[in-house]
């Protein structure tokens, strides 16, 4: 059952306040919620929000026009360009699918990645969340690429990239995704930043506070 959008969006601001009072990264929990809010990504805070109740409100529209079983569209939201993956049965669903998204309010661009034809089945989704998670676990430990700074999806072994990176960054991110095992390919959506502007959100970034240490009681 999905959350009203004014209740979806109080949650989520509320989980954003109190993640970046402690400088981690905060998950949403729930189907409804979806996503995550990451202090450290580059989108403000207030488009993070955005591209969730996007999402959000996109897969509430499939919903109602796609019965459950016909098709797998995987919807994801950076910067409010939005992502449709999948598969769908003809054509038509194909257009009907990216005409939605694209009539969902503050949608700035809609990339259709989706394909015509059998759906994948459970293990094919089980498949894609372990390989999505082996490839955040490779990004954070790449050396030169800010934790945050990169949003994944994964749709039928097809990693999906999105973020404000440098060219260096970029480059980066797309090695260490593609050299994971179970990774079919990868697909780059990156914002190109300048060097400059990287600098910037790196200094933004050393400056944050961290949470203070835990100590017990005396």
């Amino acid at each position: 059952m999905y959350l009203p959008v004014r209740a979806f969006r109080l949650a989520l601001i509320i989980v954003v306040c109190a993640g970046a009072i402690n400088a981690c990264v905060v998950a949403v929990g729930g189907a409804a919620l979806g996503g995550a809010i990451v202090v450290t990504d580059r989108r403000s805070v207030g488009i993070q929000v955005e591209d969730a109740e996007i999402e959000h409100r996109i897969n509430d529209a499939l919903d109602a026009r796609f019965a459950r079983e016909s098709v797998r569209i995987d919807v994801t939201s950076y910067d409010q360009k939005v992502l449709l993956a999948g598969q769908v049965p003809s054509e038509k669903d194909r257009s009907d699918a990216e005409a939605i998204a694209n009539a969902s309010e503050n949608v700035r661009q809609v990339i259709n990645e989706l394909t015509i034809g059998s759906l994948a089945g459970l293990s094919s989704r089980t498949d894609d969340t372990i390989v999505a998670a082996k490839v955040r676990s490779a990004l954070v430990d790449a050396r030169g690429l800010d934790a945050g700074a990169v949003k994944i999806a994964c749709t039928d072994g097809t990693i999906y990239l999105f973020g404000r990176v440098g060219t260096e960054e970029a480059d980066i991110a797309k090695r260490t995704s593609s050299r994971v095992d179970g990774v079919k390919r990868v697909v780059a959506l990156f914002e190109l930043l300048t060097d400059a502007e990287v600098a910037q959100y790196k200094g933004e970034a050393q400056s944050k506070p961290t949470a203070p240490p835990h100590t017990s009681a005396q």
